[in-house]
C-alpha cells in the first residue's frame, strides 16, 4: 500500500492547515501511555498544534506508529551552558523513538510536544522532512564556527523511519561539505548504508562512530528495547564499521541491576566488544530521570516483581543508583575492561569514583564519551566564526 495514502487528514473545520490532525491515544492507566505493548484505542483525538506540521501518516510497515511530517525552522540545537557534554550542538532529525526502550532517558522530551513519555514516545515520531536543507542553510552562515556536531544524543537518527526518509545521508553531506566535524551514536544497524559516505566524509572532516550496545543477552535485549536490532546485528555493525577503516566507541549503558550486572553478562559484554574491535567502550549504570523513571518501574513491576522493590530502594527519590551500588559496578567494570584489553580507554561513566571517593555529586563520575566515538580534532577550525552560530535552539 502506497505511503502517501496512508495520510491522516486534519478535521474539516481545522481553521489553520496543517496545524492538527487525528491521532490516537491509548486509555490512561495511572502511568505515561498506559501498559508497554498495548494496542492504540481506536477512538482519535485532535493532536494539540505540532510547530510546522505538514501531514501525518500511518502505513502498515509501522504497525502501531503515527510519523507526524513537520518542516523545521532550524535544526542546529545549542547545548545547554554548563553542560558536561563535549560537544556544543546536536542534531536530531527525529523526535519520538521506535526503539521503545523502556529506559530510554529522552523519554520526558516528548512531554514538550504534548504527548506523553510513554507510549506516545515509541509510537507518535516527529519527521524533520526539510533537515538538509535547512542545515546547509544554517552551516553556510558567516557566524557558523565549525564546531562539531553531535547526532543521536536525544533520539536514535537511524531508527527504522530512516530507512524510509533518508535525511541523514543529506545531514552527512551537508556537515562534511561545510567543514563540520560530526558524530553519530546510534543503536540502529541501517547505519550500514551510510558507511561510504561516512568514510567520505571522514576525509574531509574528523568523524566520530558511537554504538550503543549494553547487553548480549538477545531475550532481555527483546524485552526492554524491542524496537532495535538485537546484539549479535549491532556488533557485526562494530565490525563492519572498523572493517572500513571508521572509529566505533562503543556506549555500554545502561547496565541494569540485578538483570545485566552479573560477571558473567558483563564478562560476555565486554569479550564481545573486544571480539568486534570496538575502538573504546564505556559503561554505567541505569539513569532513571522523570517520565523514564516511571515507564521503566511500571515495566519492572510487571516483568520483574520480584525486583520492584530492590529497585526502589536502589534508586530512593532521585535519578541514579546508590553510590554504593554505583562504587560497586564501577569496580567490576574496570576488571573486565583490563581483562578484555579496555584498560587504557576512558569511561563516560565511574570513572572519578575511584579517583575522587569523596565526590558526592553522581554528574562528577561523567568523564568522556569512548574512544573513537567523538572526533579526535572538534573544536572550531583555524580562521572560522566565532563560537557562536547563527541558530537558535528550536523545540524541533
Amino acid at each position: 500500500m502506497r505511503w502517501d495514502a496512508q495520510a491522516l487528514k486534519p478535521a474539516p473545520d481545522d481553521k489553520a492547515p496543517g496545524t492538527r490532525t487525528a491521532r490516537t491515544r491509548p486509555p490512561s492507566d495511572g502511568a505515561p501511555g498506559g501498559p508497554s505493548g498495548r494496542s492504540p484505542s481506536p477512538a482519535t483525538d485532535a493532536l494539540l498544534p505540532l510547530i510546522g506540521l505538514v501531514r501525518s501518516v500511518t502505513t502498515p510497515e509501522f504497525v502501531g506508529v503515527t510519523f507526524h511530517e513537520v518542516t523545521a525552522k532550524s535544526v542546529l540545537n545549542k547545548v545547554a551552558a554548563g553542560s558536561r557534554m563535549p560537544f556544543e550542538w546536536t542534531i536530531n532529525p527525529y523526535r519520538g523513538c521506535s526503539h521503545a526502550c523502556v529506559y530510554c532517558f529522552a523519554r520526558k522530551s516528548h512531554t514538550y510536544l504534548d504527548f506523553d513519555a510513554g507510549l506516545d514516545f515509541d509510537s507518535q515520531v516527529v519527521v524533520k522532512i526539510n533537515a538538509a536543507e535547512v542545515l546547509r542553510r544554517e552551516l553556510a552562515k558567516p557566524s557558523w564556527g565549525r564546531q562539531h556536531v553531535a547526532l543521536g544524543t536525544n533520539t536514535d537518527p537511524y531508527q527504522r523511519a530512516e530507512g524510509r526518509y533518508q535525511l541523514m545521508p543529506g545531514i552527512i553531506g551537508a556537515l562534511a561539505d561545510s567543514g563540520t566535524p560530526l558524530s553519530i551514536l546510534t543503536k540502529g544497524t541501517l547505519l550500514a548504508r551510510d558507511i561510504p559516505l561516512l568514510k567520505h566524509a571522514a576525509a574531509q572532516v574528523p568523524v566520530g562512530v558511537g554504538i550503543s550496545l549494553a547487553m548480549t543477552d538477545e531475550h532481555l535485549s527483546e524485552a526492554v528495547e524491542p524496537g532495535t536490532p538485537g546484539p549479535r546485528a549491532r556488533l557485526k555493525l562494530v565490525t563492519r564499521l572498523r572493517e572500513a577503516g571508521l572509529p566505533c566507541g562503543v556506549m555500554a549503558m545502561p547496565i541494569l541491576p540485578w538483570l545485566s550486572d552479573s560477571d558473567e553478562a558483563l564478562d560476555s559484554l565486554f569479550g564481545s566488544l573486544a571480539a568486534a574491535g570496538a575502538t573504546g567502550v564505556t559503561a554505567g549504570a541505569l539513569y532513571l530521570k522523570p517520565g523514564t523513571r516511571e515507564w521503566f518501574m511500571q515495566w519492572i513491576a510487571r516483568e520483574h516483581p520480584q525486583l520492584a522493590g530492590k529497585y526502589r530502594r536502589l534508586y530512593g527519590t532521585g535519578s541514579y543508583a546508590s553510590k554504593e551500588y554505583r562504587a560497586w559496578l564501577s569496580g567490576r567494570i574496570r576488571h573486565f575492561k583490563a581483562v578484555h584489553g579496555f584498560s587504557g580507554s576512558q569511561g563516560f561513566s565511574h570513572r572519578d569514583l575511584k579517583d575522587d571517593p569523596g565526590s558526592n555529586d553522581p554528574r562528577d563520575e561523567e568523564a568522556q564519551y569512548p574512544a573513537g566515538s567523538i572526533p579526535e580534532a572538534a573544536g572550531p577550525l583555524p580562521g572560522t566564526g566565532p563560537a557562536t552560530a547563527a541558530a537558535q535552539p528550536t523545540l524541533f
